[in-house]
């Protein structure tokens, strides 16, 4: 990241003594003081739920530039820079419009406290209120109800995926507590997709639509989505799509393509960009596999694969992805943040795993040791050893077994780090 706005983001997380500190107060604030960039924007998809949010959103991103639309998009958190959170019309924002809006922001501010991810996603809604598009997608960073991104009174849809465990620090113990967050993101009037969920967090999501009139599409009733001879097949309401599987590798993606399609299709998207979304649709760090660079050198003859899912729900799914692809020696090199069920996301896994490598994440306070990461795989029935980092991890799984498979996996903040240091 160049200088400018490095400077500012690293004073913006000097603001707030707590990295998340849920209330909509303090982005209500700001907000007004930059004239209420929310109320200016092209219509909005806002999507939420535990798993799944991002590949949904690039989906349906590819559907609609497909179309010749332009489409603005928010996401979080970022992989290698902070640029990658905001997409202004297709293009990554630029390091010039960028420190400016993040100074605005600063200056409208004015050293009152505020949470990085809020000041930060008010920037993002003032750069897509002053740059014309045809479309707006907005991830929640965290839950719904009040994440900073809910802020917008009406959107022209919403969408949510599948809601599991994960933030119960932050969100609730049980999944109708959480999915009771997550339907926070749902306006009166305004249509929801809502992709596969538990029997309790679907009921709590459908009486939430209720109580708001909001009409919800709704996985398994309203549409459906399966592979079929090595196809994928969606079928709603106005018929069947035959199309190709999406080009980002695993099972649970026929289910995000779901909700990307019923969305498309209900913005009245035609097959052409339909197929666009599932076979165009780039996401990184969701079973990625890296093809060049020094990580990928150090790997040899191995196949160097890399997920940044980090909660049971991303290992079950890791899992059955893992089990599609040729057979082949599978180790794993780990590294998790304590805050995380590790158990949860690496039981899953044991039966698939040939060995483990745990690895602490470089430059995060809240990172699990080796020690810890190692002792919790072997709790989990994986044969686990130890690496000072990563490249030093891949370096001996090369060496002891060359032409396996390596899959770097357990956080997005580690895979961030592996997608700076493979340039």
């Amino acid at each position: 990241m160049s200088k400018g706005s490095d400077l500012i983001l690293s004073r913006m997380m000097a603001l707030h003594p707590k990295i998340i500190d849920l209330t909509l107060d303090r982005v209500w604030r700001l907000l007004e003081a930059l004239g209420h960039p929310e109320r200016a924007l092209p219509p909005v998809i806002h999507i939420a739920g535990t798993n799944g949010k991002g590949s949904t959103q690039a989906m349906i991103r590819a559907g609609l530039e497909a179309k010749g639309e332009r489409v603005h998009a928010y996401t979080s958190p970022h992989l290698a820079r902070f640029h990658e959170r905001i997409r202004l019309a297709g293009e990554l924002i630029s390091e010039d419009r960028l420190t400016d809006i993040l100074a605005e922001c600063e200056a409208a501010n004015g050293g009152i406290p505020i949470t990085y991810f809020e000041i930060t996603t008010c920037a993002a809604l003032l750069a897509f209120a002053r740059t014309e598009a045809d479309w707006t997608l907005l991830e929640v960073g965290l839950g719904g109800r009040l994440d900073a991104t809910n802020v917008v009174d009406r959107p022209a849809l919403t969408i949510i995926t599948p809601v599991s465990l994960d933030h119960q620090q932050y969100l609730g113990d049980t999944l109708p507590e959480i999915a009771g967050e997550k339907a926070g993101i749902i306006k009166r009037g305004v249509p929801c997709i809502v992709g596969p969920q538990e029997d309790d967090g679907l009921e709590v999501i459908e009486a939430k639509a209720a109580r708001l009139g909001a009409p919800l599409l709704v996985h398994g009733q309203h549409w459906r989505a399966w592979e079929e001879r090595g196809r994928l097949i969606f079928q709603d309401e106005t018929g069947l799509l035959d199309l190709p599987l999406p080009n980002l590798p695993g099972p649970h993606q026929i289910d995000n393509a779901g909700a990307a399609l019923a969305a498309l299709r209900h913005l009245g998207a035609d097959e052409a960009a339909c197929e666009a979304a599932v076979t165009t649709a780039y996401w990184p760090a969701r079973m990625q596999r890296l093809t060049h660079g020094p990580l990928v050198e150090a790997a040899g003859s191995c196949e160097l694969w890399l997920d940044g899912g980090h909660n049971p729900a991303a290992g079950r799914m890791l899992a059955g992805t893992i089990a599609t692809m040729p057979p082949k020696p599978t180790h794993l090199v780990v590294g998790m943040l304590n805050t995380k069920d590790i158990g949860g996301y690496l039981r899953p896994l044991a039966e698939h795993a040939t060995s483990l490598t745990a690895v602490s994440i470089p430059g995060e306070a809240a990172t699990l040791t080796a020690e810890q990461t190692q002792e919790a795989a072997a709790r989990a029935g994986i044969a686990a050893a130890l690496a000072e980092s990563v490249v030093a991890a891949i370096r001996t799984v090369a060496a002891n077994d060359p032409g396996a498979r390596i899959l770097i996996c357990g956080s997005l903040y580690l895979a961030g780090g592996v997608l700076r240091e493979n340039g």
